[in-house]
């Protein structure tokens, strides 16, 4: 990942031009409609904070972090509040997100580490959160320019997914390229 985040860092302010505009509110209702109102989210991977001040501008509370030093530095411009430079490895909250919100973020870790970030993760979460993550469609792992990236199937999400504790559902479905 960390060749990911040399990009990232190089180009945050051409990634935040691209990104901050995108319209993710449908998926984002879809996710909020499970998190109790004035809940708190974890923004896993915040790019420059767009999904961070949507959930704060509708009455949630919000952690947000990033890998990405200069993406944390746009984002907190953008959303107003402290962002953490933090990597999902980091993340040792227990039982403490009422939703933890990872878009087009868990895609950069490389496949045989993504069993254990998402228990890291789901381990954050209250009994009965929400966990939200988005990969790109399909098999394997791949690179584009300097950025790494674990494609994903629903079969792919249920291998990683398979030993967290007290899942009670899981909703997968495929959008277009945001």
């Amino acid at each position: 990942m960390t060749s990911s985040i040399c990009y990232y860092d190089k180009n945050a302010a051409h990634f935040a031009e691209d990104t901050l505009s995108v319209d993710m509110s449908e998926l984002r209702s879809r996710f909020l409609a499970h998190v109790p109102m004035g809940g708190l989210i974890l923004d896993a991977g915040c790019g420059a904070g767009r999904d961070s001040k949507a959930f704060l501008e509708a009455g949630f509370r919000v952690r947000a972090f990033d890998a990405s030093a200069e993406l944390v530095r746009l984002a907190q411009i953008h959303i107003g509040q402290p962002v953490a430079v933090r990597r999902f490895e980091d993340v040792t909250e227990r039982s403490h997100y009422d939703g933890i919100w990872a878009c087009a973020s868990l895609l950069h870790v490389v496949d045989a580490d993504l069993p254990f970030m998402l228990a890291r993760l789901w381990a954050g979460l209250k009994p009965g959160g929400v966990f939200y993550l988005s990969f790109k469609y399909g098999e394997g792992e791949r690179h584009d320019g300097e950025r790494h990236f674990t494609d994903a199937t629903e079969e792919r999400l249920g291998e990683w997914s398979a030993g967290l504790p007290e899942v009670e559902s899981v909703e997968c479905w495929i959008t277009r390229d945001q």
